[in-house]
């Protein structure tokens, strides 16, 4: 691929929808979206499915009532992913394709397909649950009477026509533009959270403390609450919707970590009430794994609080299929648009300002997907492609904060080409002042601030490098000074060079495969094994922790980048290392044919792109790493 075609999605994350016009583009994307919408877009894509089919699911054959516990553990592996997003958001805000092209302008092409074909996945299989999760309440509206094929395709699984034809029409809906979708999502989001504030009152009447009692908590062990956190994480995804959106929305910079961070709790907030209300309103054995919040009511008599629910189920699995489809068209949009994926596939309708035929072509997968395979199997299958995706935002904050500010500055990546369509951009006019912030990294005054380093005296009362001096001075006291020197932390005015960028690398992959192997170890030998080999993996699995420590102190001793951002994640490296240990965990505790599954959509994606354009140092360690990874669990699984 040339350098014109890498450099290309960099301008496009710069120029707005008028200059992208004159650039060669059909039409830009409408700029409208405030940060209410994205907030009702992130939670509207999370709480559908999330709490009307998944609680359920999880409680009924994996968690049992500990499914309170699998959603706060797989809150927290999303909130340590989510603070990363967000992150990359402020880094690079007036852009579209989330994950994707934050790791495009920062680590690599190669990096950034790899992830990219990561999240097409989520986002297309997330869609095609959306439908099936809609179907299933329908049938059970008609009291499980809907049946298409007297011939299954396999246990269970039937090929679900209502699915598909859910999946064509919310397509439609999303390919006439973002601000019908918008509208369409917050009014459906409001009836979820009247029919959400419904059950939770309603459901205090038929109460159960027995349901909790003699074992009944955690039925499956502690073993089964980590199975369910892996699939519970399904139930969080959504708000990288938001990242998709920088874009479209009116202040992305702002706007983005605020929403995403807001949509999180919310999320959690509803997750554990529901599902509070669900086991000790239903023995967990006896929870209907396709509506059970719909048939909690039933089972009491309660048949009025069964069509309430029906409501908000129907507003809440519409408003989640929404949100799994409206981001995947704008992956797949600044994909083609790079050349990583079919050019046609990047045609902005200049009618409705939307990626229309990636619209319609996503769709259409996603419906069929609908229509062959089992809501369960594409929860789990969800789960794993979205996991890695969030485990590699991790790996690269990790790796960016760490690189020289010369290196990592995105002027860098721009051609001379590029800087000339730049200069014209609107007649002439001069870059704006998010332009300049972004193009050279420099305050509005045109100063570099992040390049100037403080003097060594001024270094102990400013910003550590792992978080702010003063809040470990107030935790630490007197031991502050001293734990500083023995574990050889830098001096804050200390700058990274491309040595100390190199050994962050290094250390940083190391920590990301060692983080595999440990988990592997602990839950294939120890949790699994027995007698000497669970004692040799214990003590294997120590070494490892001992290893993911020393490396942990080694980026510890490597200077930060000093460059500002309205937001950054706090507590770097701590916050990107423990969401790689927690989702790598995740990851592990998925089934054999998930990851079956997912290794061959990485094979697929790989005949697309193959590893001819490997032209980034970073870019070619994180990949080969993953796929190292992924091949090797993925046979210790099968």
């Amino acid at each position: 691929m040339s350098k014109k075609c890498s450099f290309s999605i960099l301008t496009s994350c710069i120029v707005d929808s008028k200059t992208t016009q004159g650039l060669g583009s059909v039409a830009g994307l409408a700029k409208v979206l405030t940060t209410v919408d994205l907030v009702s877009l992130g939670v509207g894509s999370c709480v559908g499915t999330g709490m009307y089919v998944v609680a359920g699911l999880v409680a009924k054959a994996m968690a049992g009532p500990g499914v309170i516990l699998s959603f706060i553990i797989a809150a927290v592996a999303s909130i340590l992913s989510g603070v990363c997003y967000a992150e990359f958001g402020v880094r690079v805000p007036k852009t579209t394709g989330s994950a994707y092209t934050y790791s495009y302008v920062t680590v690599g092409e190669f990096v950034a397909f790899f992830i990219g074909w990561n999240l097409i996945l989520e986002y297309l299989i997330g869609t095609a649950a959306g439908a099936s999760a809609l179907s299933s309440m329908f049938d059970s509206l008609a009291n499980h009477s809907i049946n298409f094929f007297s011939i299954s395709l396999s246990e269970d699984t039937y090929p679900d026509l209502l699915a598909l034809f859910i999946a064509l029409l919310v397509t439609v809906i999303v390919a006439l533009g973002v601000r019908n979708s918008v509208v369409f999502n917050n009014v459906l989001n409001a009836v979820n959270l009247v029919v959400w504030v419904f059950m939770i009152i309603a459901g205090l009447f038929f109460l159960s403390a027995s349901n909790w009692e003699g074992g009944n908590f955690l039925p499956y062990g502690w073993s089964g609450v980590m199975q369910g956190a892996a699939t519970c994480f399904y139930a969080f995804i959504g708000f990288d919707i938001i990242a998709t959106t920088g874009e479209e929305a009116k202040n992305p910079n702002t706007s983005i970590p605020y929403a995403i961070t807001a949509s999180l709790v919310t999320c959690l907030t509803a997750y554990v009430s529901v599902s509070v209300i669900l086991t000790l309103m239903v023995p967990y054995d006896l929870i209907d794994g396709s509506a059970p919040l719909m048939e909690m009511f039933a089972v009491h008599g309660f048949l009025w609080g069964k069509y309430t629910v029906a409501v908000g189920s129907i507003a809440g699995l519409t408003v989640s299929l929404l949100g799994s489809l409206f981001p995947m068209p704008r992956v797949i949009y600044a994909m083609s648009r790079d050349g990583l994926l079919f050019r046609f596939l990047s045609h902005v309708s200049a009618f409705t300002h939307t990626p229309t035929v990636a619209c319609v072509v996503s769709g259409c997968f996603a419906a069929l997907l609908a229509l062959l395979v089992s809501l369960r199997d594409l929860i789990e299958m969800m789960s794993i492609g979205t996991l890695l995706a969030y485990t590699l935002v991790s790996v690269c904050v990790l790796l960016l904060r760490y690189q020289p500010d010369e290196e990592t500055d995105t002027h860098q990546f721009i051609s001379g080409e590029d800087e000339d369509g730049l200069k014209h951009h609107d007649d002439g006019a001069a870059p704006t002042k998010d332009d300049q912030i972004l193009i050279g990294g420099s305050d509005a005054d045109g100063s570099a601030s992040y390049h100037a380093g403080g003097t060594e005296g001024e270094g102990d009362d400013s910003d550590f490098h792992t978080g702010h001096a003063s809040l470990l001075k107030r935790l630490l006291g007197g031991h502050f000074y001293t734990l500083r020197l023995r574990l050889g932390l830098p001096d804050a005015s200390a700058r990274p060079t491309p040595a100390t960028g190199r050994i962050v690398t290094r250390s940083t992959l190391l920590f990301f495969l060692t983080s595999f192997f440990l988990w592997s170890t602990v839950i294939f030998g120890v949790e699994q094994g027995g007698g000497a080999g669970a004692v040799f993996s214990g003590l294997t699995a120590t070494l490892m922790a001992g290893s993911l420590a020393k490396l942990l102190i080694t980026i510890l001793q490597q200077p930060q980048s000093a460059r500002k951002l309205p937001y950054m994640a706090p507590c770097v490296p701590f916050v990107p290392a423990a969401a790689i240990l927690v989702n790598s965990y995740l990851m592990l505790k998925l089934s054999s044919l998930t990851w079956a599954r997912f290794t061959i959509w990485c094979f697929v994606g790989e005949m697309k792109h193959p590893f001819s354009i490997l032209e980034l140092q970073i870019g070619r360690h994180v990949v080969i790493a993953s796929w190292y990874v992924t091949a090797t669990v993925a046979a210790t699984r099968i």
